[in-house]
C-alpha cells in the first residue's frame, strides 16, 4: 500500500519528465521516414572493409607487381578521369560498375595464373560490389557509360598490356572505391551535372 502511495505522489513528475525529455528525444530521432529514399545508403560502404591490412596488403602488393611490368607510363585507366561530369552522389555506382569490369573482365581471365593473390583480390572487390547489389545511379545515366566506354576502349588500345595496367592500378582502384562509397558526399557540392 505504501508503495502505491508514493508511486501516485510521483506519478505528476513522470509524466512531466516523459513529456519534456523522452517525446523530443524520440521527435529528433533519425529513423527513416515512410517511403523516404534509401537508394543512397545503399551506395555506401563500411570503412571497415578497407581497413583490413592483410587484403589492402594483398592489393597492393598485386598492383606494385603488375605496374613493373606495365610498360606504358604515359595512360592511365583509373583516375580523376572516370568523373568528369558525373555528379559526386553517383560516383560510388560508377566505382561499383568499374569494379565489376575489373573483376570480370580483367582479373578473371587468364591473368589469374600470371600474378600472386589475384583471386584473393578479386573475391574481395567481388564482395564489395555484392554489397552495393542495390545501389543504383540517379539522374541520367549517359555521363556514366561515356566514362565507363572510354576507360574500356582505352584497354582496349593498349592490348595485352591493358590488363597488366589494370591490374598495376588495383591501388587507385582500391582508393578511389573507398574515398567514392565510404564518404558522405557534401550537400551542395555537386557542381558537374550529371
Amino acid at each position: 500500500m505504501a508503495s502505491l502511495q508514493t508511486w501516485s505522489k510521483s506519478f505528476p513528475g513522470w509524466v512531466f519528465f516523459c513529456c519534456c525529455c523522452c517525446l523530443p528525444l524520440l521527435l529528433t530521432s533519425s529513423l527513416p521516414l515512410k517511403g523516404a529514399s534509401t537508394a543512397h545508403h545503399a551506395c555506401r560502404l563500411r570503412k571497415i572493409n578497407f581497413q583490413q591490412p592483410y587484403i589492402r596488403n594483398r592489393t597492393y602488393t598485386l598492383a606494385k607487381m603488375a605496374s613493373a611490368s606495365d610498360k606504358d607510363t604515359d595512360n592511365r585507366l583509373i583516375g580523376q578521369q572516370l568523373f568528369v561530369s558525373i555528379r559526386e552522389n553517383n560516383r560510388c555506382y560508377l566505382m561499383k560498375r568499374v569494379v565489376e569490369f575489373v573483376v570480370k573482365d580483367v582479373l578473371l581471365t587468364e591473368v589469374k595464373n600470371q600474378y600472386p593473390y589475384v583471386e584473393e583480390v578479386a573475391q574481395f572487390l567481388a564482395s564489395l560490389t555484392s554489397e552495393l547489389s542495390s545501389c543504383l545511379f540517379s539522374g541520367q545515366r549517359e555521363h556514366i557509360e561515356k566514362n565507363l566506354e572510354q576507360m574500356k576502349n582505352k584497354m582496349d588500345q593498349l592490348g595485352e598490356n591493358g590488363k597488366t595496367k589494370a591490374i598495376g592500378e588495383l591501388d587507385l582502384l582500391f582508393d578511389y572505391l573507398e574515398n567514392a562509397c565510404t564518404d558522405v558526399p557534401k550537400k551542395g557540392s555537386n557542381k558537374k551535372k550529371n
